[in-house]
């Protein structure tokens, strides 16, 4: 029922949006999206879809020709994080990116530790974030629903804390980094299944266009 729920959300909005514009490339409906519904249209899918990454960067969209210049820059970013970082997930999201690790790949069981192969999966994704020094980053904890729920929001703050603690130790600038733990109140998967609730357990990220970057688009949109 969910799952039918933000469908018919998601399509009803991009009908609504994209029914006069059908020639538009990819980026440039990403613009498109900023410019026609803007945060309105990112809080409600975000609500319906329980994915705080989804809402957030449709939210915080810019829009027009500048909104599609940002976009593009962000499809390149989205493509050299898939070549380099094969353990993540990566989705391009209207002008911004979501990265999502399991955090099996991250963690061990039950803690806020990072692993030796999550340092390594760090590493790759510290090399790409620095080669766009022009953008912000949210880092998201969840966790499945097993425990109490104040037990889970305090595991996935510590654990969005690691990863935040990790990158600006590896030269990301720290007021790029913000961190949220939202526990067991956000699930994208099944929390009924062994392999549902292993999903949950994640750790994502968040990738949005900074102030800089927005001037330099806007700049490059007006030539």
């Amino acid at each position: 029922m969910k799952k039918s729920r933000i469908s018919f959300v998601i399509i009803l909005s991009t009908a609504l949006l994209f029914s006069s514009c059908s020639s538009l490339n990819k980026t440039q409906k990403g613009g498109a999206v900023g410019a026609v519904a803007g945060g309105a249209m990112g809080a409600i899918i975000g609500k319906v879809a329980g994915n705080t990454g989804l809402g957030a960067i449709i939210g915080a969209t810019v829009g027009g020709a500048t909104g599609a210049v940002i976009g593009n820059k962000m499809d390149k970013q989205a493509k050299e994080i898939e070549k380099t970082v094969p353990d993540a997930k990566v989705e391009r999201v209207g002008e911004g990116i979501v990265v999502e690790f399991s955090s099996n790949v991250l963690f061990g069981f039950d803690s806020s530790t990072l692993s030796a192969d999550a340092k390594t999966n760090l590493d790759k994704l510290v090399k790409v974030l620095n080669v766009y020094p022009d953008t912000d980053i949210e880092i998201q904890g969840h966790t499945d629903s097993k425990g109490s729920e104040t037990y889970n929001r305090t595991l996935s703050e510590k654990r969005a804390g690691a990863v935040s603690g990790y990158l600006t130790s590896k030269g990301i600038t720290y007021n790029r980094v913000r961190i949220n733990g939202f526990g067991e109140s956000l699930p994208k998967y099944d929390n009924t299944t062994d392999d549902g609730r292993s999903q949950n357990r994640r750790v994502e990220f968040l990738i949005t266009a900074n102030e800089k970057m927005k001037a330099e688009a806007e700049k490059e949109a007006g030539n």
